[in-house]
Protein backbone atom coordinates (compact mmCIF):
# COMPACT_ATOMS: atom_id res chain seq x y z
CA UNK A 1 0.00 0.00 0.00
CA UNK A 2 1.41 3.34 -0.92
CA UNK A 3 0.80 6.82 1.04
CA UNK A 4 0.93 10.25 -0.65
CA UNK A 5 1.15 12.98 1.88
CA UNK A 6 0.66 16.31 0.29
CA UNK A 7 3.36 19.03 1.60
CA UNK A 8 2.65 21.87 -0.01
CA UNK A 9 1.93 24.88 1.06
CA UNK A 10 -1.65 26.54 1.34
CA UNK A 11 -1.49 29.67 -0.92
CA UNK A 12 -2.56 32.57 -0.04
CA UNK A 13 -6.34 32.92 -1.38
CA UNK A 14 -7.33 28.97 -0.28
CA UNK A 15 -10.06 30.10 0.71
CA UNK A 16 -11.47 31.88 -2.59
CA UNK A 17 -13.12 28.77 -4.03
CA UNK A 18 -15.05 28.20 -0.64
CA UNK A 19 -15.92 31.85 -0.54
CA UNK A 20 -17.64 31.92 -3.95
CA UNK A 21 -19.27 28.83 -3.51
CA UNK A 22 -21.26 30.44 -0.23
CA UNK A 23 -21.53 33.78 -1.64
CA UNK A 24 -23.46 31.64 -4.92
CA UNK A 25 -25.39 29.70 -2.16
CA UNK A 26 -27.29 32.14 0.16
CA UNK A 27 -26.86 35.36 -2.90
CA UNK A 28 -30.68 35.75 -2.68
CA UNK A 29 -30.27 36.27 0.96
CA UNK A 30 -27.07 38.51 1.25
CA UNK A 31 -28.91 40.56 -1.93
CA UNK A 32 -30.91 41.05 1.00
CA UNK A 33 -28.94 42.20 3.25
CA UNK A 34 -27.04 44.42 0.81
CA UNK A 35 -30.38 46.41 0.11
CA UNK A 36 -31.06 47.12 3.69
CA UNK A 37 -27.39 48.25 4.04
CA UNK A 38 -27.66 50.72 1.23
CA UNK A 39 -30.90 52.16 2.62
CA UNK A 40 -29.33 52.50 6.04
CA UNK A 41 -26.24 53.71 5.05
CA UNK A 42 -24.99 57.87 4.43
CA UNK A 43 -24.28 59.23 1.01
CA UNK A 44 -20.59 58.79 1.44
CA UNK A 45 -20.30 55.38 2.68
CA UNK A 46 -22.86 54.06 0.12
CA UNK A 47 -20.41 52.36 -1.92
CA UNK A 48 -17.97 50.71 0.33
CA UNK A 49 -17.98 47.24 1.85
CA UNK A 50 -18.71 46.20 5.32
CA UNK A 51 -20.57 43.71 7.54
CA UNK A 52 -23.49 42.01 6.80
CA UNK A 53 -25.81 40.06 8.46
CA UNK A 54 -28.05 37.43 7.70
CA UNK A 55 -30.19 34.95 9.72
CA UNK A 56 -28.96 31.93 10.88
CA UNK A 57 -32.04 30.07 10.50
CA UNK A 58 -30.98 30.46 6.46
CA UNK A 59 -27.75 29.26 6.71
CA UNK A 60 -28.81 25.84 8.22
CA UNK A 61 -26.81 22.57 6.38
CA UNK A 62 -29.18 19.32 6.05
CA UNK A 63 -28.08 16.36 8.21
CA UNK A 64 -28.22 12.94 8.15
CA UNK A 65 -29.11 11.11 10.89
CA UNK A 66 -29.41 7.13 11.28
CA UNK A 67 -33.00 5.81 11.43
CA UNK A 68 -34.18 3.65 14.52
CA UNK A 69 -33.26 0.56 15.72
CA UNK A 70 -30.33 -1.37 14.13
CA UNK A 71 -26.83 -1.44 16.06
CA UNK A 72 -24.33 1.70 15.10
CA UNK A 73 -20.88 2.57 15.03
CA UNK A 74 -20.49 6.08 15.86
CA UNK A 75 -16.96 7.47 15.75
CA UNK A 76 -16.74 10.89 17.45
CA UNK A 77 -13.79 13.22 16.25
CA UNK A 78 -12.06 14.82 18.52
CA UNK A 79 -13.73 13.25 21.36
CA UNK A 80 -11.16 13.37 24.61
CA UNK A 81 -14.32 13.73 27.42
CA UNK A 82 -17.35 11.12 26.63
CA UNK A 83 -17.02 7.49 26.95
CA UNK A 84 -20.15 5.27 25.47
CA UNK A 85 -22.68 4.91 27.54
CA UNK A 86 -22.25 8.97 29.06
CA UNK A 87 -25.39 11.17 28.69
CA UNK A 88 -24.15 14.24 27.33
CA UNK A 89 -26.39 17.16 28.66
CA UNK A 90 -27.92 19.72 26.41
CA UNK A 91 -26.17 23.17 25.43
CA UNK A 92 -27.47 26.27 27.13
CA UNK A 93 -28.46 29.32 24.42
CA UNK A 94 -28.87 27.85 20.85
CA UNK A 95 -31.65 28.31 18.68
CA UNK A 96 -34.71 28.95 20.15
CA UNK A 97 -33.00 30.62 23.31
CA UNK A 98 -32.02 33.79 22.63
CA UNK A 99 -31.68 33.39 19.06
CA UNK A 100 -32.13 36.52 16.62
CA UNK A 101 -32.30 38.65 19.72
CA UNK A 102 -35.38 36.92 21.38
CA UNK A 103 -34.30 36.90 25.54
CA UNK A 104 -33.42 34.52 27.29
CA UNK A 105 -33.33 33.49 31.16
CA UNK A 106 -29.71 31.18 30.81
CA UNK A 107 -27.25 30.97 28.91
CA UNK A 108 -26.15 33.05 25.33
CA UNK A 109 -28.24 33.58 22.19
CA UNK A 110 -27.33 33.57 18.96
CA UNK A 111 -27.04 36.81 16.82
CA UNK A 112 -27.43 36.79 12.92
CA UNK A 113 -24.17 35.04 10.92
CA UNK A 114 -21.86 38.22 9.96
CA UNK A 115 -19.31 38.56 7.65
CA UNK A 116 -17.55 41.28 5.98
CA UNK A 117 -17.71 41.96 1.68
CA UNK A 118 -15.36 43.95 0.18
CA UNK A 119 -16.11 46.96 -1.95
CA UNK A 120 -16.01 44.87 -4.91
CA UNK A 121 -18.77 41.75 -3.55
CA UNK A 122 -21.09 44.35 -2.42
CA UNK A 123 -21.36 46.46 -5.69
CA UNK A 124 -21.76 43.41 -7.52
CA UNK A 125 -24.81 42.29 -5.33
CA UNK A 126 -26.37 45.69 -5.73
CA UNK A 127 -25.92 46.00 -8.96
CA UNK A 128 -26.88 42.52 -9.91
CA UNK A 129 -29.69 42.05 -12.55
CA UNK A 130 -29.73 45.71 -13.39
CA UNK A 131 -28.97 47.24 -17.10
CA UNK A 132 -29.69 50.39 -18.94
CA UNK A 133 -32.89 49.73 -20.46
CA UNK A 134 -33.10 49.66 -24.59
CA UNK A 135 -29.11 49.75 -25.23
CA UNK A 136 -28.07 48.92 -28.63
CA UNK A 137 -25.06 49.03 -30.65
CA UNK A 138 -24.72 52.09 -33.23
CA UNK A 139 -21.51 52.84 -34.01
CA UNK A 140 -19.09 50.51 -35.79
CA UNK A 141 -15.94 51.99 -36.83
CA UNK A 142 -13.22 54.24 -35.08
CA UNK A 143 -13.44 51.38 -32.01
CA UNK A 144 -10.51 50.74 -29.86
CA UNK A 145 -11.49 47.53 -28.26
CA UNK A 146 -10.92 44.24 -30.15
CA UNK A 147 -11.17 40.84 -29.59
CA UNK A 148 -8.78 37.76 -30.70
CA UNK A 149 -10.30 35.15 -32.73
CA UNK A 150 -9.23 32.21 -34.47
CA UNK A 151 -8.83 32.61 -38.34
CA UNK A 152 -7.91 29.51 -39.49
CA UNK A 153 -4.48 27.58 -40.19
CA UNK A 154 -0.92 29.64 -41.20
CA UNK A 155 2.49 28.54 -41.91
CA UNK A 156 4.12 30.48 -39.29
CA UNK A 157 3.56 31.70 -35.81
CA UNK A 158 4.60 31.14 -32.23
CA UNK A 159 5.36 27.90 -30.72
CA UNK A 160 2.83 28.09 -28.27
CA UNK A 161 -0.23 28.08 -31.09
CA UNK A 162 1.14 24.72 -32.91
CA UNK A 163 -1.40 22.71 -34.41
CA UNK A 164 -0.14 19.10 -33.70
CA UNK A 165 -3.08 17.53 -35.64
CA UNK A 166 -2.65 19.24 -38.40
CA UNK A 167 1.61 19.38 -38.73
CA UNK A 168 1.26 15.77 -37.73
CA UNK A 169 -1.24 15.42 -40.90
CA UNK A 170 1.22 17.49 -43.15
CA UNK A 171 4.11 15.30 -42.40
CA UNK A 172 2.08 12.02 -43.20
CA UNK A 173 1.16 13.67 -46.54
CA UNK A 174 4.68 14.70 -47.74
CA UNK A 175 6.45 11.27 -46.57
CA UNK A 176 3.80 9.77 -48.64
CA UNK A 177 4.73 12.16 -51.90
CA UNK A 178 8.24 11.61 -51.05
CA UNK A 179 8.16 8.21 -50.77
CA UNK A 180 5.17 6.72 -53.19
CA UNK A 181 7.85 5.83 -56.05
CA UNK A 182 10.00 4.16 -54.50
CA UNK A 183 7.77 2.04 -52.71
CA UNK A 184 5.85 0.91 -55.91
CA UNK A 185 9.42 -0.04 -57.04
CA UNK A 186 9.71 -1.98 -53.33
CA UNK A 187 6.64 -3.57 -53.73
CA UNK A 188 7.39 -5.21 -57.27
CA UNK A 189 10.56 -6.56 -55.65
CA UNK A 190 8.64 -7.94 -53.25
CA UNK A 191 6.30 -9.46 -55.60
CA UNK A 192 9.19 -10.91 -57.49
CA UNK A 193 11.05 -12.39 -54.46
CA UNK A 194 8.27 -14.12 -53.48
CA UNK A 195 8.03 -15.58 -57.46
CA UNK A 196 11.77 -16.08 -57.60
CA UNK A 197 11.29 -18.83 -54.24
CA UNK A 198 8.92 -20.67 -55.76
CA UNK A 199 10.95 -21.27 -58.48
CA UNK A 200 13.77 -24.52 -58.01
CA UNK A 201 17.35 -23.38 -56.82
CA UNK A 202 20.07 -22.34 -58.96
CA UNK A 203 23.06 -20.46 -59.44
CA UNK A 204 20.97 -17.94 -61.61
CA UNK A 205 18.26 -17.77 -58.60
CA UNK A 206 20.72 -17.34 -56.20
CA UNK A 207 22.36 -14.23 -58.03
CA UNK A 208 19.34 -12.97 -58.92
CA UNK A 209 17.93 -13.01 -55.20
CA UNK A 210 20.58 -10.91 -53.84
CA UNK A 211 20.28 -8.34 -56.38
CA UNK A 212 16.80 -8.22 -55.35
CA UNK A 213 17.56 -7.80 -51.47
CA UNK A 214 20.57 -5.69 -52.49
CA UNK A 215 18.02 -3.31 -54.41
CA UNK A 216 15.20 -3.79 -51.54
CA UNK A 217 17.68 -2.43 -48.55
CA UNK A 218 19.06 0.36 -50.62
CA UNK A 219 15.30 1.40 -51.08
CA UNK A 220 14.11 0.75 -47.77
CA UNK A 221 17.27 3.12 -47.06
CA UNK A 222 16.50 5.79 -48.69
CA UNK A 223 12.54 5.59 -47.59
CA UNK A 224 14.02 5.99 -44.04
CA UNK A 225 16.08 8.92 -44.57
CA UNK A 226 12.84 10.92 -45.33
CA UNK A 227 12.61 12.87 -42.21
CA UNK A 228 9.73 12.19 -39.67
CA UNK A 229 8.64 16.21 -39.54
CA UNK A 230 10.25 18.70 -40.86
CA UNK A 231 10.14 22.70 -40.30
CA UNK A 232 8.19 22.90 -43.35
CA UNK A 233 4.98 20.55 -41.68
CA UNK A 234 4.43 22.80 -38.59
CA UNK A 235 0.86 24.51 -38.52
CA UNK A 236 -0.12 27.07 -36.54
CA UNK A 237 -3.17 28.41 -35.26
CA UNK A 238 -4.02 31.48 -36.79
CA UNK A 239 -5.69 34.37 -34.41
CA UNK A 240 -6.76 37.82 -35.48
CA UNK A 241 -8.17 40.49 -33.42
CA UNK A 242 -11.64 41.32 -35.00
CA UNK A 243 -13.20 44.72 -33.82
CA UNK A 244 -15.83 45.14 -31.71
CA UNK A 245 -19.10 46.84 -31.88
CA UNK A 246 -19.70 49.12 -28.71
CA UNK A 247 -22.39 51.22 -28.12
CA UNK A 248 -22.03 54.72 -27.17
CA UNK A 249 -24.56 56.05 -24.51
CA UNK A 250 -24.29 59.13 -22.44
CA UNK A 251 -26.59 59.51 -19.41
CA UNK A 252 -28.34 62.72 -18.80
CA UNK A 253 -28.93 63.14 -14.60
CA UNK A 254 -31.59 66.54 -13.86
CA UNK A 255 -32.11 67.68 -9.94
CA UNK A 256 -34.23 69.97 -8.99
CA UNK A 257 -32.75 72.47 -6.42
CA UNK A 258 -34.94 75.01 -5.94
CA UNK A 259 -36.51 76.25 -2.69
CA UNK A 260 -39.30 73.75 -2.29
CA UNK A 261 -36.98 71.04 -2.14
CA UNK A 262 -36.13 71.07 1.61
CA UNK A 263 -32.43 69.32 2.76
CA UNK A 264 -34.18 65.88 3.44
CA UNK A 265 -35.46 65.61 -0.34
CA UNK A 266 -32.30 67.19 -1.85
CA UNK A 267 -30.30 64.25 0.01
CA UNK A 268 -32.87 61.58 -1.11
CA UNK A 269 -32.86 62.85 -5.12
CA UNK A 270 -28.58 62.88 -4.00
CA UNK A 271 -28.52 59.21 -2.60
CA UNK A 272 -30.24 58.68 -5.87
CA UNK A 273 -28.02 59.92 -8.40
CA UNK A 274 -25.26 59.00 -6.66
CA UNK A 275 -26.49 55.07 -6.78
CA UNK A 276 -26.88 55.95 -10.54
CA UNK A 277 -23.26 57.63 -11.48
CA UNK A 278 -21.93 54.19 -9.43
CA UNK A 279 -23.73 51.71 -11.60
CA UNK A 280 -22.88 53.72 -14.43
CA UNK A 281 -19.24 53.77 -13.67
CA UNK A 282 -19.10 50.03 -12.65
CA UNK A 283 -20.90 48.78 -15.53
CA UNK A 284 -20.38 50.42 -18.56
CA UNK A 285 -16.74 51.75 -18.98
CA UNK A 286 -17.56 53.94 -21.89
CA UNK A 287 -20.04 56.57 -21.10
CA UNK A 288 -20.45 59.68 -20.62
CA UNK A 289 -22.88 61.63 -17.74
CA UNK A 290 -23.87 65.12 -18.26
CA UNK A 291 -24.84 66.70 -14.85
CA UNK A 292 -27.78 69.67 -14.75
CA UNK A 293 -28.79 71.25 -11.76
CA UNK A 294 -32.00 73.89 -12.16
CA UNK A 295 -34.57 76.06 -10.21
CA UNK A 296 -35.72 78.66 -12.57
CA UNK A 297 -32.63 78.61 -14.30
CA UNK A 298 -30.44 75.32 -15.45
CA UNK A 299 -26.89 74.80 -15.70
CA UNK A 300 -24.91 72.14 -16.88
CA UNK A 301 -22.32 70.89 -13.47
CA UNK A 302 -19.11 68.98 -13.25
CA UNK A 303 -19.76 66.26 -10.71
CA UNK A 304 -18.58 68.38 -7.67
CA UNK A 305 -21.13 70.80 -7.87
CA UNK A 306 -23.93 68.51 -8.86
CA UNK A 307 -24.12 66.83 -5.63
CA UNK A 308 -22.45 70.13 -3.19
CA UNK A 309 -23.30 73.19 -4.63
CA UNK A 310 -25.79 75.12 -1.98
CA UNK A 311 -27.65 77.44 -5.16
CA UNK A 312 -31.59 77.51 -5.14
CA UNK A 313 -34.18 79.67 -6.61
CA UNK A 314 -37.57 78.87 -7.85
CA UNK A 315 -38.63 76.26 -9.84
CA UNK A 316 -38.64 76.26 -13.92
CA UNK A 317 -38.80 72.46 -15.06
CA UNK A 318 -38.62 73.14 -18.67
CA UNK A 319 -35.38 74.95 -18.59
CA UNK A 320 -33.29 71.66 -17.54
CA UNK A 321 -34.90 69.81 -20.37
CA UNK A 322 -34.45 72.64 -22.57
CA UNK A 323 -30.75 72.88 -21.85
CA UNK A 324 -30.56 68.87 -22.45
CA UNK A 325 -32.25 69.25 -25.65
CA UNK A 326 -29.30 71.57 -26.52
CA UNK A 327 -26.22 69.73 -24.90
CA UNK A 328 -27.83 66.75 -27.59
CA UNK A 329 -27.97 68.79 -30.44
CA UNK A 330 -24.78 70.26 -29.76
CA UNK A 331 -22.74 67.10 -28.50
CA UNK A 332 -24.86 64.12 -29.03
CA UNK A 333 -26.13 63.20 -32.31
CA UNK A 334 -28.94 60.14 -32.10
CA UNK A 335 -27.60 58.87 -34.76
CA UNK A 336 -24.36 57.50 -32.92
CA UNK A 337 -25.50 57.80 -28.97
CA UNK A 338 -27.59 55.60 -27.06
CA UNK A 339 -29.15 58.36 -24.90
CA UNK A 340 -30.84 58.38 -21.64
CA UNK A 341 -31.90 60.65 -19.20
CA UNK A 342 -33.28 60.36 -15.42
CA UNK A 343 -34.64 63.63 -13.81
CA UNK A 344 -35.35 64.03 -9.60
CA UNK A 345 -37.80 66.64 -8.39
CA UNK A 346 -40.55 67.20 -6.17
CA UNK A 347 -43.35 67.57 -8.49
CA UNK A 348 -43.61 71.25 -7.81
CA UNK A 349 -43.60 73.72 -10.97
CA UNK A 350 -43.98 76.89 -11.96
CA UNK A 351 -47.59 77.78 -13.29
CA UNK A 352 -47.87 76.51 -17.23
CA UNK A 353 -44.62 75.10 -17.34
CA UNK A 354 -45.79 71.68 -16.74
CA UNK A 355 -47.33 71.48 -20.27
CA UNK A 356 -44.58 72.82 -21.66
CA UNK A 357 -41.77 70.16 -20.28
CA UNK A 358 -44.61 67.95 -21.70
CA UNK A 359 -44.50 69.28 -25.65
CA UNK A 360 -40.65 69.57 -25.16
CA UNK A 361 -40.30 65.49 -23.87
CA UNK A 362 -42.77 64.26 -26.68
CA UNK A 363 -41.43 66.76 -29.76
CA UNK A 364 -37.85 66.87 -29.29
CA UNK A 365 -36.68 64.47 -26.36
CA UNK A 366 -38.49 60.93 -26.26
CA UNK A 367 -37.89 60.57 -30.22
CA UNK A 368 -34.27 60.68 -29.27
CA UNK A 369 -34.41 58.97 -26.33
CA UNK A 370 -33.87 55.45 -25.44
CA UNK A 371 -34.87 55.77 -21.96
CA UNK A 372 -36.23 58.44 -19.35
CA UNK A 373 -37.11 58.52 -16.09
CA UNK A 374 -39.03 60.20 -13.40
CA UNK A 375 -38.68 60.26 -9.91
CA UNK A 376 -40.56 62.27 -7.64
CA UNK A 377 -39.78 62.89 -4.20
CA UNK A 378 -42.76 63.73 -1.86
CA UNK A 379 -44.51 62.65 0.88
CA UNK A 380 -47.59 64.34 0.17
CA UNK A 381 -49.98 64.11 -2.93
CA UNK A 382 -48.80 64.13 -6.25
CA UNK A 383 -47.82 67.69 -7.65
CA UNK A 384 -49.08 68.92 -11.11
CA UNK A 385 -45.92 67.72 -13.11
CA UNK A 386 -46.62 64.25 -11.53
CA UNK A 387 -49.98 64.15 -13.51
CA UNK A 388 -48.49 65.86 -16.99
CA UNK A 389 -45.75 62.84 -16.99
CA UNK A 390 -48.43 60.37 -16.68
CA UNK A 391 -49.75 60.94 -19.37
CA UNK A 392 -46.77 60.55 -21.28
CA UNK A 393 -46.17 57.03 -19.42
CA UNK A 394 -49.03 56.36 -21.25
CA UNK A 395 -48.25 56.97 -24.48
CA UNK A 396 -44.82 55.84 -24.24
CA UNK A 397 -44.69 53.01 -21.49
CA UNK A 398 -41.14 51.49 -22.85
CA UNK A 399 -39.17 54.79 -23.22
CA UNK A 400 -40.15 56.65 -20.67
CA UNK A 401 -40.92 55.88 -16.35
CA UNK A 402 -41.99 57.49 -13.61
CA UNK A 403 -41.40 56.23 -9.78
CA UNK A 404 -42.19 57.88 -6.45
CA UNK A 405 -40.50 57.46 -3.62
CA UNK A 406 -41.45 58.62 0.27
CA UNK A 407 -38.17 58.63 2.21
CA UNK A 408 -34.74 57.07 1.96
CA UNK A 409 -35.84 53.74 2.53
CA UNK A 410 -37.37 53.37 -1.73
CA UNK A 411 -34.72 54.58 -2.59
CA UNK A 412 -33.04 51.20 -3.77
CA UNK A 413 -36.27 49.45 -4.68
CA UNK A 414 -37.21 52.17 -6.83
CA UNK A 415 -33.81 52.33 -8.80
CA UNK A 416 -33.86 48.57 -9.58
CA UNK A 417 -37.25 48.71 -10.89
CA UNK A 418 -36.56 51.59 -12.99
CA UNK A 419 -33.17 49.50 -14.46
CA UNK A 420 -33.74 45.81 -13.84
CA UNK A 421 -32.98 43.51 -16.80
CA UNK A 422 -36.40 42.89 -19.19
CA UNK A 423 -36.58 39.55 -20.74
CA UNK A 424 -36.64 39.51 -24.36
Amino acid sequence: MSYIIDRRLNAKNKSAVNRQRFLQRYRQQIQKAVSDAVNQRSITDIDKGGKVSIPTRDINEPTIYHGQGGYNERVLPGNKQYSEGDKIARPQGGEGQGSGGQASDSGEGEDDFSFTLSQEEFLDFMFEGLELPNLVKRQLSGLEEFKTVRAGIANEGQPGRINIVRSLRSANMRRIALTAGKRRQLDELHAELVALDKQPDSPAKKARMSELLEAVAKLEKAIGRIPWLDTFDLKYNLHIKQPIPRSKAVMFCLMDVSGSMDQGTKDIAKRFFILLYLFLQRNYEKIEIVFIRHHTIAKEVNEDDFFHSRETGGTVVSSALRLMQEIIQDRYSPEIWNIYGAQASDGDNWGEDSDLCRDILIDELLPNCQYFSYIEITQNQHQALWETYDTIHAEYPERFALQHIRDASDIYPVFRELFHKKVA
